[in-house]
């Protein structure tokens, strides 16, 4: 047992203010997303600048790093020694890069991402092109920096701050894997559609405010507590704020409503797992989410495993018909079912089917490793991004709104982070499989639209440890083994092939 006046104990004050200014700052990122006027983008700039710098004095501390040393010591709980181990990871990230690059980062960042919301709708990369030039040299500063700290490279050192311990070599090893497999199986899946015949699809228009209402609706019955959150409309989805008071945003499109409603429920994932981290963490580093990877799991779980099963869309279908004071056959849970089930390669990666979506991952992955190598040139973009996109996916935008655009994460300085994303689709499928392979009712409940079974089982094996376990050990504890491509091919093949 630690005393209240041990080297541990001084850290854990310190992080838990840190975490409340990580708060505010991310309270004001939703709120420059969503409510904020056009002219208050200078000033929000300052402030959030000001609290990065102030949070990297905090964390860059002369004396934190002998307090490290001397907390190492002590006896600790189990729990207290996987935040030391936290704690530890966060300072190095911090330590490597210096106050006047944090600064210089968010407000290139600030300023990128508030040209972003104008550039994409009007199609102009040009536009763009100064402030993500801007964004992307002093990424490439702190990729630089981080790398030498920790003896790794580049992309390595900005991929870890997403993905602990994760490393490009072992990324491009399971992409080879999926490359490997999908175009025959998208193949196999197109063939199977066309026997088939189309879906019939739900024709509009669809008022936004109905839209809205079937969304908090099925957010509720996934268990989504208003009371410590909101729904919001921003340009791109995102889920942001704080455990207590996440917020989670959406874009509405009258005439389809299904791409919104998806990305609700997509959304509504990342804030199930935020308000379910263990709330006596809640402050430290061990409480946060373990990595991005993890992260992406629960709201493509909720999304692609869960919602878009012939179970919720048997429940789903009635609430939507009734939202819609619509009927006939494009509203039957079988057609439903089918038309959220469509695969058919497209330029949107966030509205994608989950057989083509690794292919818009991996084309992002390997064209950010490029800029960062300083393989790839900011004005080469545009064409390189169409040549994969042909490669990959056997289309090409036609034009950069459809192609290079269409993603805030690089104005918003996310480099490293696309990866993720189908390192999480492979972590959902493998702990859905465990879940309703543990709990047999998990399906039949949620054709109920029951979910409170598998959210025991998600509380339990995920939510609840927070960062107390490596990614790895995470997985393995809740599923067997580490990740693997096995439970993704496999869910794959049983939707769209039996």
């Amino acid at each position: 047992m630690t005393s209240p006046n041990s080297p541990y104990r001084e850290l854990e004050r310190r992080f838990e203010r840190l975490h409340h200014l990580g708060g505010a700052r991310a309270v004001l990122g939703w709120d420059n997303q969503t409510m904020m006027p056009e002219g208050g983008a200078a000033a929000r700039a300052e402030q959030t600048a000001l609290l990065g710098v102030l949070a990297h004095e905090m964390i860059t501390h002369p004396a934190l790093g002998e307090l490290m040393d001397r907390a190492g010591s002590e006896p600790l709980e189990p729990w207290q020694e996987a935040n030391l181990r936290e704690m530890r990871r966060q300072w190095r990230h911090a330590t490597a890069i210096g106050a006047d690059l944090v600064e210089a980062l968010s407000k290139a960042v600030s300023a990128s991402e508030q040209c972003w919301r104008t550039a994409r709708p009007a199609n102009d990369f040009a536009a763009l092109r100064p402030y993500l030039a801007r964004v992307l040299a002093l990424v490439r500063e702190v990729a630089a920096a981080k790398a030498a700290a920790f003896g790794c490279s580049p992309y390595d050192a900005l991929l870890d701050e997403y993905e602990p311990d994760g490393s490009a070599g072992r990324i491009d090893a399971i992409f080879a894997d999926l490359e490997g497999f999908l175009p025959g199986f998208l193949g196999r899946v197109m063939e199977r559609q066309a026997a088939r015949g189309a879906a019939t699809v739900p024709t509009g228009p669809f008022p936004i405010a109905r839209q809205r209402d079937l969304g908090v609706r099925l957010m509720r019955t996934l268990g989504f507590d208003f009371h410590h959150g909101r729904l919001d409309v921003s340009n791109h989805p995102f889920c942001g704020g704080v455990p207590d008071d996440v917020r989670i945003t959406t874009r509405y499109d009258e005439a389809d409503f299904t791409s919104s409603l998806m990305g609700v429920l997509h959304e509504t994932g990342h804030a199930l797992y935020e308000r379910g981290l263990p709330a006596a963490w809640r402050a430290q580093p061990v409480g946060q989410a373990r990595g991005m990877s993890v992260h992406e799991s629960q709201s493509l779980l909720i999304e692609m495993q869960a919602c878009r099963s012939r179970e919720f869309l048997t429940f789903a279908a009635a609430l939507m018909r009734e939202a819609f004071a619509a009927d006939g056959p494009a509203w039957g849970h079988e057609n439903l079912y089918r038309h959220y089930t469509r695969v058919a390669p497209g330029h949107i990666r966030v509205e994608a089917d989950e057989v083509t979506y690794p292919a818009h991952v991996i084309l992002r992955y390997r064209l950010e490793r490029a800029m960062i190598a300083g393989d790839l040139a900011l004005d080469d973009l545009p064409g390189a991004w169409a040549d994969a996109s042909r490669r990959l996916l056997g289309i090409v935008p036609p034009d950069d709104r459809l192609g290079c655009l269409q993603d805030i994460h690089w104005p918003d300085g996310a480099w490293g982070y696309f990866p993720t994303y189908t390192l999480g689709a492979m972590t959902a499928a493998q702990l859905f499989a465990a879940a309703r392979t543990a709990d047999p009712d998990i399906m039949p409940a949620i054709a109920r639209g029951d979910f409170a079974p598998l959210f025991r089982w998600l509380r339990t094996h995920v939510h609840g440890q927070g960062s107390f376990l490596s990614t790895d050990a995470l997985l393995t504890n809740a599923t067997g083994r580490p990740l693997d491509a096995g439970a993704f091919k496999t869910h794959l093949e049983t939707r769209y092939l039996e």
